[in-house]
């Protein structure tokens, strides 16, 4: 499996970033320009994940790694971003609310 990190993250602009976290968390903070797709209906929105290569976060890293893994099963190409949004944030990089 693919995997960055929140640093590696943070120099990749330009790349899509889907956060599979539920509703409720997403709105507590996220990264900048991340879009939401909880995990538990990701399966109802195949459709709007993108067609070119995206990464994947969650709060730690867990969630985005079985999501990215079941979504390379299915020809998507996915990286997981390793530790996600919690380290993200004890980084000390920017949060949207």
């Amino acid at each position: 499996m693919k995997t960055i990190t929140v640093q590696q993250l943070r120099e990749s602009a330009g790349v899509p970033l889907v956060d599979v976290r539920e509703a409720d968390e997403y709105a507590a903070g996220h990264v900048p320009g991340a879009v939401n797709l909880p995990m538990s209906t990701l399966g109802d929105h195949l459709d709007e994940l993108p067609d070119e290569p995206f990464h994947v976060i969650c709060q730690a890293g867990g969630r985005s790694a079985r999501v990215v893994q079941a979504l390379q099963a299915r020809g998507h190409d996915a990286t997981n971003v390793e530790g996600g949004t919690g380290e993200w944030i004890a980084a000390g990089y920017e949060i949207e609310r």
